[in-house]
């Protein structure tokens, strides 16, 4: 695993000296760094500012080690949950003073419990989790051929990928990518996808761009703008249908194609 990312959404706190602040935090961590969260003080450095008094000043700790996140609860009396936002469901409960504890999921939502009517929580987003190369996995691990790509066929990204990559699957030669809203319309028939936004989408795009595919990086990752969201959707087409990522077997994961209604005389 090359690292991950850690993102605090705007309004849960904040990082630097001071009191917390709403802005958003994102982190990258690589093997080996780790990242503390908690309330925070000038005596107790975080690098996750969390603003609730019922979170500890060093309520835990992130680290990365080469194919795998751990969590360590550092509180003496509540859990923390970590989610599986792409699953049914799915959770750990890490206990109080659990320490290591490896997270599996590639994406994950750190849930934190607090005095108020809602919850603090926290991003992580795991994206180098290695698949084997199907055709080639026999023999030891050393011998065995990892594919360039590791795309989850069954995560959420993956549909969005195949909804912008179907125009050229089906053979319609498009003028152009489809947008996000058009993404988020071919979806909505999917049962996990009823609630799918056009913010969504985009983080999903970015995501495939900067993080699975790697289409995306230095001057161009920093441009902004309508031309910088296009130009991340026909790169990701584009290294998609070359490589053979996506394939026309891949459109049986989308929901059916509503039929155009037929037109009278």
């Amino acid at each position: 695993m090359s690292g991950i990312v850690v993102h605090l959404p705007q309004g849960s706190g904040g990082t630097g000296d001071g009191e917390p602040s709403g802005d958003a935090v994102t982190l990258r961590l690589g093997p080996g760094e780790r990242a503390r969260f908690g309330r925070g003080s000038s005596r107790t450095p975080v690098e996750l500012r969390l603003a609730d008094a019922a979170i500890s000043r060093l309520a835990g700790e992130i680290r990365v080690t080469d194919d795998h996140w751990q969590l360590s609860n550092h509180s003496t009396t509540h859990s923390y949950l970590v989610e599986n936002p792409e699953g049914a469901g799915e959770y750990l409960r890490v206990p109080p003073r659990r320490a290591g504890a490896p997270i599996p999921f590639e994406f994950s939502r750190v849930v934190l419990p607090t005095r108020r009517d809602t919850t603090v929580s926290f991003q992580v987003f795991a994206p180098d989790h290695v698949y084997l190369d199907p055709f080639g996995t026999g023999g030891s691990w050393e011998s065995r051929t990892v594919t360039a790509y590791s795309l989850d066929e069954t995560a959420t990204y993956f549909l969005v990928l195949a909804a912008l990559c179907e125009p050229w699957l089906r053979d319609q030669s498009p003028a152009a990518v489809p947008t996000t809203p058009q993404v988020v319309e071919r979806l909505r028939g999917h049962a996990s996808c009823a609630r799918l936004t056009a913010r969504a989408v985009s983080s999903h795009i970015d995501y495939l761009a900067e993080e699975k595919l790697r289409v995306v990086g230095g001057a161009a990752a920093s441009e902004a703008g309508r031309d910088r969201r296009h130009g991340k959707r026909e790169a990701v087409v584009g290294l998609a249908l070359r490589f053979g990522i996506v394939r026309e077997e891949h459109l049986a994961l989308l929901p059916p194609r509503a039929e155009p209604a037929a037109r009278g005389r």
